[in-house]
């Protein structure tokens, strides 16, 4: 009790320093750090292979760190292995169900194995909460993929955890099942006021669901931030395609554009700019007299990861 009432004073649920994994010569997480607060949704945010799946499973104690530091409620993870995980719910990619059970039996089976007792109406409840109540009794091997998703979130939190952990919990999901998954991600964060950590390289839902997130790329991360202020409306990336790249983006760095340069994606040059900046872009970009094949301008959270991400490789390549 005492531990469990030192959570909801927390301000701070997880603290990652200079968290590292290396598996032989590959270097799957590289000096990580981050934090989560108390009652985020906190969007991990990454291509495949970034290394999102390995730092979930260093905090989940599934594997060691090489280097670095976790801590989880203020408590050293691997010193107070035990005392943590009793707070955490969590999904790895698909949930483990017990196909040929119900959906009743399969949280029955996983209460057990939390070591917590539940009664059958507190069980139906959390059916009932994850949209599932009518199908209690129906064998999970009838369930769509989204039901089982949902069913999986269930057995995470049947022992009622502060810190709830999603790797890609809309992987494979039709439109309607990541739409229900959503919808329960929202009332987790606002009816019962769990933290959430979510996992995804589905952009556009992170940006949907999360108060905070990190992006990370080559297990490195590149930024971190309110959602909100990462997402500037007022902000578009410009796509910039002309008979000569390697030329424009020589006078683009000797010209007032400079400060603009955002790097280069898909044969493509690019700039970050407030909209109300585009007219006077395009006028200065018409000047330096190489002619323009294409110029979109472009804003969503995808286009701002990609620029992040795939363009960061180019970045150092086209300032030297």
């Amino acid at each position: 009790t005492t531990f469990t009432s030192y959570i909801l004073i927390m301000s701070t649920i997880v603290t990652v320093k200079n968290l590292t994994k290396n598996f032989k010569d590959i270097k799957a997480v590289n000096n990580l750090s981050f934090s989560v607060e108390q009652g985020q949704v906190y969007g991990f945010l990454g291509q495949n292979g970034a290394g999102k799946s390995t730092t979930i499973r260093m905090l989940l104690t599934l594997i060691k760190p090489t280097s670095g530091s976790i801590e989880i409620f203020g408590l050293n993870l691997e010193k107070h292995r035990k005392e943590v995980l009793k707070q955490i719910g969590a999904i790895i990619e698909r949930p483990d169900l017990y196909k040929y059970l119900t959906a009743l039996e399969n949280l029955r089976i996983f209460a057990a194995m939390s070591g917590v007792k539940v009664s059958e109406k507190k069980l139906l409840e959390q059916l009932n909460m994850v949209g599932l109540a009518e199908r209690a009794h129906s064998k999970v091997k009838t369930y769509s993929q989204g039901m089982k998703q949902r069913l999986g979130i269930a057995t995470a939190l049947v022992h009622d955890p502060q810190l709830v952990i999603l790797d890609e919990p809309t992987n494979g999901l039709d439109p309607q099942g990541i739409a229900d998954v959503r919808n329960l991600i929202f009332r987790l964060s606002r009816e019962m006021n769990k933290t959430l950590m979510i996992s995804s390289h589905l952009l556009s839902e992170v940006e949907l669901i999360a108060d905070s997130m990190i992006i990370i790329d080559k297990g490195k991360k590149v930024v971190e931030g309110k959602v909100n202020d990462l997402f500037d409306p007022a902000e578009t990336i410009i796509e910039l395609k002309t008979i000569d790249d390697v030329l424009m983006y020589e006078k683009l760095k000797l010209s007032p554009l400079q400060s603009l340069l955002h790097g280069k994606r898909n044969d493509c040059i690019l700039l970050k700019l407030h909209r109300q900046q585009v007219p006077e872009v395009i006028k200065q970009i018409v000047s330096l007299d190489i002619p323009i094949l294409s110029f979109h301008s472009k804003h969503s959270l995808e286009d701002y990861f990609l620029s992040l991400t795939t363009a960061s490789q180019h970045v150092e390549a086209l300032k030297n």
